[in-house]
């Protein structure tokens, strides 16, 4: 109990001494836009196959199972409501920032964890280059624009499947599946949305770049690291997603 609080809190130092090295890189204006742009290239235009792929799905699966628990007992187009709500507020960015801790959390990781091992990062030092201008605060800049962006249109195809779904499987019209949406729908949860992709744009970069930062030990530390990382990641994706609902909905 004692290690695991002094690990915490170790990194929790380590997390807040790293975001301030990026703020202050930011305000001097030393970072590249051309490796912010890079990096958002990275993120957004190469993860949207799968963000997409993973919203269609978890529109087909969540209208599929409106339709088991509300056939024969409440107006089909509850469905309508039960999809958009369910996709805007709670899989549409839980699954985005899933999607993106995997292929882009991991892959930054792996990355400085590899330049660390390999004392790149201490020959970019030796250069006068500061690592945290160069590779942590594009990283930080362009999740924190691309993660809405994903998560709007994640949230737009989740609908979209979830409304092709039920009129397939339940013989709900658009008409009717879209007016349940709108009788379900506040302005108030697109926002909601977007504030946990952006929360969850800023902590996948923070926290990747700061455990490939700390990586040692070869071929096999990086292993661990990157692995670390990813846990790391999810748990604290899902504590995030855990304080919205009392702190924006209560």
């Amino acid at each position: 109990m004692g290690r695991g609080a002094e690990s915490v809190a170790r990194h929790a130092g380590n997390l807040a001494v790293l975001l301030g090295n990026i703020v202050r890189s930011l305000l001097r204006g030393g970072v590249r836009g051309r490796d912010v742009l890079n990096e958002a290239y990275l993120m957004g235009v190469q993860s949207l196959p799968l963000v997409l792929l993973t919203a269609t799905l978890a529109g087909i699966v969540t209208s599929q199972q409106g339709g088991y628990q509300f056939t024969g007992s409440v107006p089909l187009y509850v469905v309508g409501s039960v999809v958009g709500s369910s996709i805007i507020l709670e899989l549409g960015p839980i699954l985005t920032a899933i999607v993106i801790i995997g292929r882009v959390g991991a892959r930054n990781t792996a990355q400085i964890g590899t330049m660390q091992v390999s004392e790149q990062i201490d020959a970019l030092y030796s250069l006068g280059r500061d690592p945290v201008r160069s590779l942590a605060a594009p990283r930080l800049l362009a999740s924190v624009m691309v993660m809405p962006v994903l998560v709007g249109l994640a949230d737009t195809v989740g609908l979209f499947s979830g409304m092709i779904t039920a009129g397939a499987t339940l013989h709900l019209g658009a008409a009717s599946f879209l007016y349940g949406v709108r009788i379900g729908f506040h302005p108030w949860d697109l926002l909601y949305s977007l504030c946990k992709a952006l929360v969850f744009g800023f902590v996948i970069p923070l926290i990747s770049v700061h455990m490939g930062l700390l990586t040692h030990g070869g071929a096999e530390g990086v292993g661990r690291a990157t692995t670390a990382s990813v846990v790391f990641m999810i748990i604290a994706v899902l504590v995030v997603d855990a304080l919205f609902p009392p702190l924006m909905l209560g």
